[in-house]
């Protein structure tokens, strides 16, 4: 199943496909209250600041994202006008967990 952009659902637990020997990868929650946020779009901004890709949480509040290595912002946008950024930087071989409460 895909959502928003075509990407695959966000689950919390990685693809079995993915090779973190090869591959950065920036994952996250969004919670409300302490309640995972559904349908919040996380978009992920290179250190410039410029759009790279979105996502929209799943009913996990999951996000992920597989970028360069290198320093980002997850911008994480929710009903109510709600908009959090996040800085993170990403590193091949590494998962770098983000838990962004709106």
């Amino acid at each position: 199943m895909t959502q928003g952009c075509a990407a695959p659902e966000q689950t919390a637990h990685l693809p079995a496909t993915v090779d973190l020997n090869n591959e950065a990868v920036i994952q996250g929650t969004v919670t409300r209250d302490g309640a995972p946020v559904s349908s919040a779009y996380a978009r992920l901004l290179d250190s410039s600041g410029e759009f790279t890709a979105e996502v929209v949480t799943g009913e996990e509040g999951v996000f992920r994202f597989f970028a360069a290595d290198g320093d980002w912002t997850v911008r994480v946008l929710a009903a109510g006008g709600v908009s959090v950024d996040t800085g993170v930087t990403a590193k091949t071989g590494e998962v770098a967990g983000l838990e962004v409460t709106i």
